[in-house]
């Protein structure tokens, strides 16, 4: 058995994924549109050995045990199944950005295992393929395999809910600053605020209107229409932190940073600086603009109140070996 590396990229979702209609299988309840980010990544390393007498894991130089273990080797398991091998795997991972607090981190995990981990397994797999392992894993995963711009389709079941690429990294030259007001793991992790969705009175009405606001902004991304982009993912953020805020139990991720943020992001754009905000779950702002923006963008945001650090990327290409 050999052993790969590969390298993923977190992505920041504009039109977001929240809540599962098959939670086993990580199917979405709404289909999504994100934005890989460039310079931001998780390094994960896979070999398989027969010496080996159970699956380990090593993140960021610190073993792993329990939860964060077991859903390593559920990965592990379907590759092996794949595969048709028995050996057990050493996991050695590193992200050069803060994991559990907003920003992705499962979904360059995820894709980058689904990758590593079938490459040393023997498989040769093909970007659709590998979407849908990395969604076994991680739902937001299976958009972090392909390139740029991506959306991930629901699908009619496990077979065609993958992601693909809709815009290259080239098309359309944004930036998202990162505005990190809480670099600490969120105490209610994505997967357990999946299952609670339901529980809210507004999903129905979030996806219902899904449709709509996945055409805006595929349309926004393919025209390069920054106010379009601008409202619509700011609306889809709101909506889905207001159900899970309305959820049981509520999930406030929220910080007073985070509120300010939202406020300075809107006047800023009031007057005339194109830029927008966008959160996923946690309490960190994702300060979407162009790269002509980001520069003006990123003084503005170290100065506010509660942030800090900002994090700054473009548009990611895949996942690759490395």
């Amino acid at each position: 058995m050999a052993s790969f590396t590969a390298l993923a990229h977190p992505n920041i979702a504009f039109i977001k994924y929240w809540g599962n209609r098959d939670n086993a299988l990580r199917l979405p309840s709404n289909g999504s549109i994100s934005m890989n980010l460039d310079g931001l990544f998780t390094r994960t390393t896979v070999t398989f050995s027969a010496s080996l007498s159970a699956d380990s894991l090593l993140l960021n130089n610190k073993p792993v045990f329990g939860p964060g273990l077991f859903r390593v080797s559920a990965m592990l398991d379907l590759v092996r199944g794949l595969a048709k091998i028995k050996e057990k795997a050493e996991v050695v991972s590193e992200n050069n950005f803060p994991s559990g607090a907003g920003i992705a981190s499962s979904a360059a995990a995820f894709s980058a295992l689904a990758l590593a981990s079938s490459k040393a397994a023997g498989l040769d797999l093909s970007e659709a393929e590998l979407s849908r392992l990395a969604r076994r894993g991680s739902g937001s995963a299976a958009r972090s395999i392909p390139s740029g711009f991506v959306e991930w389709k629901m699908g009619t079941g496990d077979s065609d809910s993958i992601a693909i690429s809709i815009a290259p990294p080239r098309h359309w030259d944004l930036v998202d600053c990162i505005a990190i007001v809480s670099a600490t793991h969120k105490l209610t992790s994505s997967t357990e605020g999946h299952v609670i969705a339901g529980t809210s009175p507004l999903q129905n009405a979030r996806l219902a209107d899904a449709p709509r606001r996945l055409d805006i902004c595929h349309t926004a991304i393919l025209k390069c229409d920054f106010n379009a982009l601008a409202n619509i993912i700011e609306l889809d953020s709101d909506l889905m932190h207001a159900v899970m805020m309305t959820s049981s139990p509520a999930l406030m991720y929220w910080q007073s940073a985070t509120v300010n943020l939202f406020h300075a992001i809107r006047q800023w754009r009031a007057s005339g600086l194109p830029v927008a905000y966008t959160v996923d779950a946690g309490a960190n702002v994702h300060a979407i603009c162009p790269r002509a923006e980001a520069g003006a963008v990123e003084k503005r945001l170290r100065k506010m109140p509660g942030v800090i650090n900002v994090l700054v990327a473009g548009v990611g290409g895949p996942a690759r070996i490395v």
